[in-house]
């Protein structure tokens, strides 16, 4: 468990994700030069930016998503965050992440990539500084039950067909239908 294995998990899941346009795969090759040059992108202290692994939680018939209200976003978003020095890769990062910020144990991921974003944000550094995010899909059982963690301003189970104004609703739609077609 180091910097050197989230590197190399990070370029392994990134070189086998199967892309469906020419924009994700601008963006991997993107994400790929930006690990070569920085070593330590998988780790928050990387002020020239780091990666994130976040996970969109979805109960395991696929109608419902697990949404958390961001206390810095504003919005309400996928689960993730930043890897941490002991996870060993970023599959392992984001199932942590939401097993952390749902309060489910009983969580199963996908270990294939579904997609990937980058935006900037002032994080925990408390500097503007870029999100490299890698979004995986989670399946929780269904009708688990989430208890909020001091994370989040909220977090709830929404219909995939009824989500909240204040959410990412492209963004999560768009993911909850790449999760469908696996």
């Amino acid at each position: 468990m180091s910097a050197q294995s989230l590197l190399r998990s990070a370029q392994s899941v990134l070189t086998d994700w199967d892309c469906l346009d020419w924009h994700d795969d601008s963006l991997r090759h993107t994400m790929l030069a930006f690990l070569v040059s920085n070593p330590d992108g998988c780790l928050r202290t990387n002020v020239a930016g780091h990666f994130t692994a976040s996970s969109l939680v979805l109960n395991t018939s696929g109608t419902h998503v697990l949404l958390t209200l961001h206390p810095r976003v504003g919005r309400w978003i996928q689960l993730g965050g930043h890897c941490e020095p002991h996870d060993d890769t970023v599959v392992d990062a984001a199932l942590r992440e939401a097993r952390e910020e749902s309060g489910i144990e009983d969580l199963t991921i996908d270990d294939s990539l579904l997609s990937a974003h980058t935006h900037p944000i002032t994080c925990s550094l408390g500097v503007p500084t870029r999100h490299l995010d890698l979004r995986f899909v989670v399946r929780a059982p269904d009708g688990a039950a989430a208890v909020r963690s001091e994370e989040s301003t909220d977090l709830a189970w929404w219909p995939v067909d009824s989500l909240p104004e204040s959410a990412e609703v492209e963004t999560i739609t768009h993911l909850v239908e790449l999760a469908a077609e696996r």
